[in-house]
C-alpha cells in the first residue's frame, strides 16, 4: 500500500501554489489577507475545495465579499496553476470559508476563562486540597526511595 495518495500530493501542491498566487497575483483591492488553510481534491481530480481564512476580517459581509472575489478569480488562478504544475487536468477550484481557526480561538478563550475562574475559586477556598496532594506526593516519593535498597540490585 502506498504511503501517500496522489490526491493528497496534488492537494498539498495546490495549497502551496494557491497561497502564493493569491497573495502575489490577485490584484483586487477588495481582497483582504487571505490564507489557504487546506485543499481537498476529489478522487477524479475534477474539483478542488479550497478552504481559506481571513486574517482580522471575519464579519459575514467581508467573508462573502472575499469569497466572491476568489470565485471570480478562480479561472485566472486555475490557469496560473496549470502553468506551474504539470497535470493533464487541473481541478476546478471551489472556495470555502474555513471557520476552524475562529472556532479554535473561541474555544481557546473559553478554556482560558475556565482556568482563570478555577484558579480564582481555589484562591478563595484556601489550599486545603493543594496541601493534601503535596503531602501525598511526598509520601509516594518516600515510598519509591525506600524501594531502592543497596543490596537489591536484581543481579542474583
Amino acid at each position: 500500500m502506498r504511503e501517500f495518495k496522489r490526491t493528497d500530493r496534488v492537494a498539498d501542491q495546490l495549497q502551496k501554489e494557491l497561497a502564493v498566487l493569491i497573495q502575489r497575483e490577485v490584484k483586487d483591492p477588495r481582497l483582504g489577507m487571505v490564507t489557504v488553510s487546506g485543499v481537498e481534491v476529489s478522487r477524479d481530480l475534477g474539483y478542488a475545495d479550497v478552504h481559506v481564512t481571513l486574517l482580522g476580517e471575519d464579519t459575514p459581509e467581508r467573508i462573502k465579499e472575499n469569497l466572491k472575489v476568489l470565485k471570480q478569480a478562480a479561472g485566472f488562478l486555475r490557469g496560473q496553476v496549470a502553468k506551474r504544475i504539470k497535470l493533464r487536468h487541473v481541478p476546478e477550484l471551489r472556495f470555502h470559508y474555513d471557520e476552524s481557526v475562529v472556532r479554535g480561538q473561541r474555544l481557546s478563550s473559553l478554556i482560558q476563562e475556565a482556568v482563570a475562574s478555577d484558579l480564582s475559586r481555589q484562591g478563595d477556598g484556601g489550599d486545603a486540597n493543594g496541601d493534601a496532594d503535596g503531602n501525598e506526593r511526598a509520601a509516594q516519593d518516600g515510598d519509591q526511595a525506600g524501594n531502592d535498597e543497596p543490596g537489591n540490585s536484581g543481579r542474583d
